[in-house]
Parts: C-alpha cells; structure tokens; sequence
C-alpha cells in the first residue's frame, strides 16, 4: 500500500493543493500548530473516514468554509486506485474509482494504515477501557465482519444491563434473561476468540520490534487478561460455554447491581517491560517505545492477514526517544512506507534516504 498523492481543499488550516511523497521515510518537519498533524490526520480519514483526533467531521472543515475535501491516489491490490472524501453539512461523500458509495466503511476494505499519536500513550497510562479500544479497533479494520460482531456484542449488553436494572421493579421479567444471554455470550464468545487469535499474532510482532527499538536491551511482553477463567487455547464454543456458566453464576449480583459484571467488555491487556508493569514502572521513552512497538506490529499483522504493507504514520513519535531509538524509526523501517512528523532540527538530519517536507502555517513544501 502506497500514497501516491495526497490532494486537500479546505482542510484545516492546510493551504490547498497536494504532495507527491516517495515510498519510503516521508518526514513532515516544522514548529508546532503549523499543521503537521493535519497532513497525517487527512491520509487517516482514507482508513474508514473517522478521524484519531475528533468525532466531530466539522472540526475539520477550515474556518468560514462550509465543506472539505479530500483525494487520495494510492497503489492497493496490486493496481493504481483513486479516492475521494468529501465533507459537507454533517454528511460524508465517499467515490472510490469513480463509484459513490454508500458509507464511508467502504474506504476500510481498500486502503489501510496504521497511526500513532500522542493519545495513544493512553494505552499504558489509562485503564482498561483504552486497550480494549486498541485491540478492538485494530480486529474491526482488518474485517468488517470483526465490526459486526463487536457491534452486535455491545447492542445486547445495553440491552441486558437495561433488563437487569427493570428486574429490580419486575421481578418476573428474569425468566427472559437466559434469552439475552443465549445472544450476549453468543457474540461475546466470537468477540473473545477474534481479540486472543490477533493478540497471538500481536505478541510475536510487538516483541520483535521492541527489541529493534531499545537495540536489544528490553524485551516488551503482551497478554490477554480476561476478567474470568483462562481461554488462551480455547475454541469459540468452548469460550460460549466458560462465559455462560459465568453469566449464570453471576446472575443475582448482575441483577443486584444492575450491570453485566464479566466478559469481554470488562477484560484488560497487560504490558510488560523486562516483565514489570509497564504502567508503573516504565519511563516516559519507555512507555512511547512500547506503544509504539505495538503500533508497528499492528501493522505487521494487517500486512500478514491482508497480504499487503499498510502505511504507517507516526505523528510527534521521536520526542522523548533517545538517538538509537530515533535512528531505527527513521532508517531501519523496510518494505513499507512512512510518514513521521518532528519540531527537532536534528531529526530530519538523522534520515539517510527518503523524503523531508515543511510545513509553516499550513504550507508545505519539499
């Protein structure tokens, strides 16, 4: 997967035009709110058409205008492919090769990337709810399928948390409970078995890079902790039928409390530096390696199960990461192609072959 050339129009604070990058290390250099986040925010937005930064498409329609587009040239799937995304009033326009389409979802079954920005720290730094987030989104884009079976997960886990809460007032409506549940741990199972085949794949990938990145000196550990019992080696059916007997078992706190107290919306993952908590024990460069390695093996794994190098764009990644870790982003990064954004001087001077871009109140230049 390769950007071939990325086109704006009122987008942000970007002037209007577009760049051609090379397929290699593409670094976007300058002071900071000069709009380098927006350039890797707009080739995001081609992923699905969500933006990392806001739920809101308004923001990033540029100040007094009352639309924003965008367009895309890429190689996917082995040929040459054209995108358009445009935003106006509330309402998203996607044209692939020439075809509308219904939604913009259709965007995620053609071109792919993978992001890191500051927010994902949060990663470490949060709870739980973050690296669910993490997992879930990485699965959902890599099928559409995945997105479903999530969607479908959450929509009877708001709908027995509703009837749990009127059993409190209608003690008889708990007859219909295992009706719910035949659902809820139906997709939940499904759920659970998606998130531990990807962190396998996660694990490996994230270790390796890790490795890559600290120059030997610290090995990163991942692992799926699921609020009961263990399913790391389990089958679908196998995990239905474990987190049914708990939905079972838990019924009278669940009604009590008036929540679904197990399953996969309560599970965590853990990470771990030279086997210690990476939360409490890392260092600030520590934990942005670490979240980093799991960013680029996300893009490992989308590359293995896609058969195709997703693009990989690193905003504000080398502050805070000494000069080995620097150098491995900036030139040890093969087969695929990167967008890095950096305020440092000595950060562009430190790539040996690729392509350097400024960008000052929006303009942006080779």
């Amino acid at each position: 997967m390769k950007v071939k050339k990325i086109g704006f129009k009122n987008f942000r604070n970007l002037e209007d035009g577009s760049i051609s990058p090379c397929d290699g290390v593409n670094v976007i250099y300058g002071d900071n709110a000069q709009g380098k986040t927006n350039l890797i925010e707009a080739i995001w937005l081609f992923c699905g058409g969500h933006s990392f930064r806001t739920s809101k498409d308004s923001e990033v329609i540029r100040w007094n205008e009352d639309y924003s587009r965008l367009d895309l040239d890429f190689f996917g799937q082995g040929r040459d492919q054209q995108a358009t995304l445009k935003l106006l009033g509330g309402k998203k326009t996607v044209v692939i090769n020439g075809v509308e389409k219904n939604t913009a979802s259709a965007l995620i079954e053609k071109f792919c990337a993978v992001v890191f920005s500051p927010e994902h720290l949060n990663l470490i730094k949060r709870g739980p709810g973050e690296r669910r987030r993490f997992i879930d989104s990485a699965i959902c884009r890599e099928k559409l399928q995945n997105a479903v079976i999530l969607s479908r997960y959450n929509r009877m886990l708001i709908q027995r948390n509703t009837l749990l809460k009127d059993i409190g007032r209608k003690p008889d409506l708990e007859d219909t409970l295992d009706i719910w549940d035949a659902q809820l741990t139906h997709f939940g199972s499904l759920l659970i078995k998606k998130r531990l085949d990807y962190m396998k794949m996660l694990s490996e990938k994230a270790a390796w890079f890790h490795s890559g990145i600290s120059k030997g000196k610290e090995a990163l550990g991942i692992r799926y902790i699921p609020t009961e019992g263990f399913y790391e080696d389990d089958d679908a059916e196998t995990i239905r039928q474990k987190y049914a007997e708990k939905c079972k078992a838990n019924r009278k706190n669940d009604i009590n409390m008036g929540i679904t107290l197990a399953g996969p919306h309560r599970d965590d993952v853990e990470i771990l530096i030279n086997g210690k908590n990476a939360k409490a024990f890392a260092s600030q460069g520590q934990q942005r390696s670490a979240v980093l390695s799991l960013k680029l093996a996300e893009a490992a794994v989308l590359r293995e199960r896609m058969g195709e190098e997703p693009v990989i764009l690193l905003d504000d990644v080398l502050s805070e990461l000494d000069s080995g870790r620097q150098d491995f982003l900036l030139n040890e990064l093969k087969d695929c192609q990167v967008f890095i954004t950096c305020c440092e001087r000595s950060n562009k001077e430190q790539l040996r072959e690729g392509k350097i871009f400024s960008v000052a109140n929006g303009i942006i230049s080779q």
